[in-house]
């Protein structure tokens, strides 16, 4: 059966014979059906007759007839209803009458869609014709909206409703509404060409306008406040009668011109513009500028050009105040206030904006490295406050100092430079024991290392185990004193000052350590003393304070009671000097403390230092006045030998005590030429310290303080360097980088073998950024070194290339 045929029965087919006027009389009714909808007169119709008509003209081949038709009937009728629109003079009539003849023929064509339904479905998809519904929204657009005299009338009532809306004036929102809905309905396209752009051309010519007239007024704020009140109103208009997907195009046409174009103008506006708010400290109107320019693309490039130009304006006048050049604390102080405003402003005004922020970084980087002594004065001002600053202040306020100078220390490009004074200061803090907190000290050293490596802090953390260190080491020395004394008591029994003329002076060296190192195997030490003579207490004296005496006197040799920093080479920044002539007294305290070092580190050298000592003294004046001294260890030399002598002269005073002119001289400035410190009097009475000069002691001196502190005259002001001594600090520094340089660059082309010079100045640069920005000709001069000293070569094919030799 497989190999059979399929049999299949089919119907008995009967041909249909149709009357040949079948087409034109079931056309004719369906028109006459047709005009009836259009004029709003179906009432008596019979939709099923209709929609059987329809169907056989299209079942019998006739749906090209059917629909040509329809085209004919319905744009006739269109025509019929433009005349009664365009009839209408006034604009409020004419787009009342467009509406209501839109409704209509809306409503006709969905009921002569449901009536020509098969067509729809048969007919119209394979001859790639619109459908019924749609294709009256074409001849609609066509024949009414696109009509010269419609579509002008039409959007000139829709531009003239907007325009009112605009001035204040008073429009009916409703027929507006039903327009521009009325477009949309048939077709965007129609909404888009004939509402749409017509509306947003309007609107950059109003708005042009617009800027013009509120820039008349001149303030920068009332200007962006009615911009922002304007921007409001496109907005809730677009939610109104505009589409919504007419907003963005609206409000960018507002932006445009009454952002973008005039930015220059508005924000530069004198006594008003941005650098004038942020001058007076308006954020709230900062904010708005930021807000409003947020909208544009690119926007807030030119606000942030215009703050870091603020920002750079002010810290240059900062920087470059002659008044702040004598006076380092204060010049940081300023930085700080401007730091903060400025970092206010962007959190309060531009939102905390990380592209603000970086600005802002950016801008004091600029300024505050225009100041070459700007490392030198924050180290001054860490200085200050860890000195006397951190007094009475909570932890959380000592936190807030510190991180006030850790932040301007980012900025520095010079942090080798800061390194260096740092090393200074902290050095003297530590041998004067001036630090007012050891916590703080360690918490700065702490954010230092955090933000520039150990590397940057291994000298400095060293600089402050050595003064530990050297705490135990002098208990160890006292321990030691204590055995001795145990042996032979009466060797060690403390003598009394020797009175000399009408006043008499003693040594009483205090337990303030001094030091400095310059070779590189040496360790060396700073000493200060401290007198245990019978002056050491008053007469009425507590019983624990004449104990504290007692004991005391016991722990030392012959008075003096000697306390000893030992400094390890290297690590401090101390040049070291000629050693002066100490008293046989001083000098046995000497001697027994490095027999005792050295017994217990062997291998050492100990080099003393004596120009960074301190002691403390009693003088005895006239009148049964007496009155301790603090003074330098070179001080205390000099004071000494007028127990000896009423009067010396200059050269006499240098012969007994080696101490180097220029320490010397400033030494006798201070102890002759201070008022309120003057224990000596000096003849000729001139400012300056002369080779013929005679100093004599002062038996009349008198003063307030029970004990007077003696300092040093040095130069500048606040202890910032002169400029010659910067100048030097500055060679000093740029010898100490040679050899950075050269090691970087070793490095680079070790890592990377060959190197064009635009790399390695790119390489270098970034792994020495963290202390400091090395020139391209800085790198380039050290390149040639290396070549020289045969680290590197040019390669032979391409002399732009360098090659690392191994």
């Amino acid at each position: 059966m497989s190999n059979r045929g399929k049999f299949r029965i089919e119907p008995f087919k009967h041909r249909v014979e149709l009357d040949g006027q079948y087409a034109e009389k079931t056309w004719s009714a369906l028109r006459a059906a047709i005009a009836q909808i259009n004029n709003r007169d179906a009432s008596g119709l019979s939709f099923e007759e209709l929609y059987r008509n329809a169907y056989n003209m299209v079942l019998h081949r006739h749906g090209g007839v059917l629909y040509q038709g329809l085209v004919g009937v319905t744009t006739e009728h269109l025509l019929h209803v433009k005349s009664q629109i365009t009839k209408k003079a006034h604009p409020d009539l004419f787009a009342a009458e467009l509406e209501k003849k839109w409704h209509e023929h809306a409503r006709s064509m969905t009921m002569i869609r449901d009536i020509l339904m098969y067509m729809d479905r048969i007919y119209v998809p394979p001859n790639e014709l619109e459908p019924v519904y749609d294709l009256g929204l074409s001849l609609w657009r066509d024949v009414v909206l696109r009509d010269p005299s419609v579509n002008s009338r039409m959007r000139a009532f829709v531009l003239d409703a907007i325009d009112k809306e605009r001035r204040g004036d008073s429009f009916d929102v409703a027929s507006v509404t039903d327009v521009t809905r009325m477009t949309m309905d048939v077709g965007e396209d129609v909404y888009v060409s004939d509402v749409e752009m017509h509306v947003l051309a309007s609107t950059s010519e109003f708005y042009k306008n617009e800027s013009e007239s509120l820039l008349s007024s001149g303030d920068c704020f009332s200007y962006l406040t009615a911009v922002e009140k304007r921007l409001a109103e496109e907005v809730n208009r677009c939610g109104t009668y505009l589409l919504k997907r007419t907003e963005r195009f609206l409000v960018k046409r507002c932006e445009t011109e009454l952002l973008e174009k005039p930015a220059h103008v508005v924000l530069g506006l004198p006594n008003s513009g941005l650098k004038s708010m942020l001058a007076r400290g308006r954020s709230d109107q900062a904010g708005l500028v930021y807000r409003l320019y947020k909208r544009l693309d690119g926007g807030l490039h030119f606000v942030k050009r215009t703050f870091v130009e603020f920002a750079c304006e002010a810290g240059e006048k900062l920087v470059t105040n002659p008044e702040l050049k004598n006076n380092p604390v204060a010049y940081v102080e300023e930085l700080l206030v401007l730091k903060k405003k400025l970092d206010e402003t962007v959190a309060e005004s531009f939102g905390g904006d990380r592209s603000f922020q970086n600005a802002l970084h950016t801008s004091f980087e600029k300024f505050v490295n225009l100041n070459s002594r700007s490392p030198e004065f924050i180290s001054l001002y860490v200085d200050d406050k860890l000195r006397k600053g951190m007094k009475g202040r909570s932890d959380e306020e000592t936190d807030a100092t510190l991180d006030g100078a850790m932040s301007l220390f980012r900025f520095l490009s010079e942090k080798d430079v800061f390194e260096r004074y740092y090393k200074q200061h902290l050095s003297k803090r530590l041998l004067f024991n001036r630090s007012s907190s050891d916590d703080a000290e360690k918490a700065f050293v702490q954010r230092l290392k955090h933000e520039c490596g150990y590397q940057y802090t291994s000298k400095i953390e060293g600089m402050v185990n050595d003064v530990r260190v050297s705490a135990d080491n002098n208990r160890a020395f006292r321990e030691f004193l204590k055995d001795v004394v145990q042996k032979d008591h009466d060797e060690v029994r403390p003598s009394g000052p020797v009175p000399v003329g009408p006043g008499a002076l003693h040594s009483r060296v205090p337990a303030t350590p001094a030091a400095d190192l310059a070779l590189a195997e040496d360790t060396y030490t700073q000493l200060t003393t401290c007198s245990t003579g019978e002056s050491l207490m008053d007469t009425g004296s507590s019983g624990s304070r004449r104990e504290e005496k007692e004991k005391s006197s016991r722990l030392s040799l012959s008075g003096v009671d000697l306390s000893v920093t030992v400094l390890t080479t290297g690590s401090w920044p101390v040049v070291s000097s000629t050693q002066c002539v100490l008293s046989p007294v001083l000098q046995a305290n000497v001697t027994a403390y490095t027999n005792f070092y050295l017994t217990n580190h062997t291998g050492r050298n100990l080099n003393w230092l004596t120009s960074m000592g301190t002691a403390e003294l009693r003088g005895r004046f006239a009148n049964q006045v007496r009155r301790d001294f603090v003074v330098s260890t070179h001080q205390m030399c000099v004071l000494l030998l007028f127990n000896d002598a009423d009067c010396l002269s200059y050269l006499e005073i240098q012969a007994a005590t080696g101490i180097p002119e220029d320490d010397l001289k400033r030494s006798l400035q201070s102890l002759s030429l201070v008022k309120g410190r003057n224990v000596l009097r000096k003849e000729p009475t001139t400012r300056e310290v002369g080779a013929r000069d005679v100093f004599h002691f002062n038996e009349k001196f008198t003063s307030k303080l029970l004990k007077v502190k003696i300092g040093t005259v040095i130069g500048g002001a606040c202890g910032k360097e002169t400029d010659l001594d910067a100048k030097a600090t500055r060679v000093v520094v740029e010898n100490d980088r040679k050899p950075q340089i050269e090691a970087a660059i070793v490095r680079v082309m070790k890592a990377r073998r060959i190197l064009d010079n635009n790399g390695v100045v790119t390489e270098v640069t970034k792994q020495l950024k963290d202390r400091f920005t090395p020139s391209p000709a800085d790198i380039k001069k050290h390149l040639e070194n290396l070549i020289e000293r045969e680290f590197i070569e040019r390669d032979r094919n391409d002399r732009k290339l360098f090659v690392y030799l191994a």
